[in-house]
């Protein structure tokens, strides 16, 4: 796709475990994205279930399969309005479950992408590792890739993701108190050295002892926010990103002189030690 598009982050408030609810509000917030033009709309970290289950029996209570009830109505919200959504749930397949992120357009799911790196926190303790290699979609809002929240601290995963083309990184994402230093540094990091938009969508509110601090963003691939939710409390952040500058990998300050390409000066043979097993 060539050109500009809308891109928008919401920052709410899930509730524990009231998947209907959650479902309610996060196609409520949809429907203000889009009338705010958003052609491409990002949710929280489990968005549709809540985040900080107590045991694995209690969210696979509320865990659905990738075509399960909200996925469908997700859907066909998505296909009248021509419009994609990334949102975090805890999805279900046989009895495995992950903390994933479905990216969601106007034919259905187009893209499941299942938490690689999980913390010591809340329903990350109790589900399956992720077992897909991260990926790139290509869609008619650009090239995105998907992570989720403790993914973000681990270069790799965006590096791997830029290299596979992404425009677009999505990051769904749960930060609580102690998070701040990655919201306020590591987004605007991953953009700048992939030479990418990111957009990090968090939630805000209280759950299970803890409490969530927003700083939802949209960075450009110069680093910069393009928005940023500087409160936490539920609101919306929308810009308006141009994909070709996402493509734009060699940067040219003085031409044969101040030259700078961080995709392509890569030298990989020098970097051997990071893959392997620890």
């Amino acid at each position: 796709m060539n050109g500009k598009v809308v891109v928008a982050a919401v920052q709410m408030t899930p509730k524990l475990a009231a998947v209907r609810e959650n479902l309610e509000t996060v196609l409520s917030w949809a429907e203000e994205a889009t009338s705010q033009g958003a052609n491409l709309i990002v949710f929280p970290e489990c968005a549709l279930t809540g985040y900080c289950f107590e045991s694995r029996q209690e969210a696979m209570t509320v865990a659905e399969p990738v075509d399960g009830p909200c996925t469908r109505e997700i859907a066909k919200w998505c296909q009248g309005r021509n419009r994609w959504l990334v949102v975090g749930t805890i999805e279900r397949d046989g009895e495995q479950i992950f903390n994933s992120a479905l990216l969601i357009g106007p034919k259905g799911v187009f893209g499941v992408y299942r938490k690689v790196h999980l913390p010591c926190l809340g329903i990350d303790r109790f589900v399956d590792p992720g077992n897909q290699p991260f990926r790139v979609y290509e869609t008619p809002v650009g090239r995105i890739g998907m992570h989720i929240c403790y993914d973000v601290v681990f270069p790799e995963a965006a590096r791997v993701m830029a290299l596979e083309g992404a425009e677009i990184l999505c990051l769904p994402t749960n930060w609580p108190e102690g998070a701040k230093p990655v919201a306020e540094l590591v987004p605007r990091v991953r953009a700048f050295e992939n030479r990418v938009y990111f957009i990090a969508a968090n939630r805000v509110g209280e759950e299970g002892g803890f409490k969530f601090i927003g700083m939802s963003q949209i960075v450009d691939p110069f680093g910069s926010w393009l928005a940023v939710a500087e409160e936490p409390s539920e609101t919306l952040i929308v810009a308006e990103v141009d994909l070709t500058e996402a493509r734009r990998k060699r940067i040219v300050f003085v031409p044969g002189r101040y030259e700078v390409d961080r995709i392509g000066d890569r030298r990989p043979s020098f970097y051997k030690t990071i893959c392997r097993e620890s």
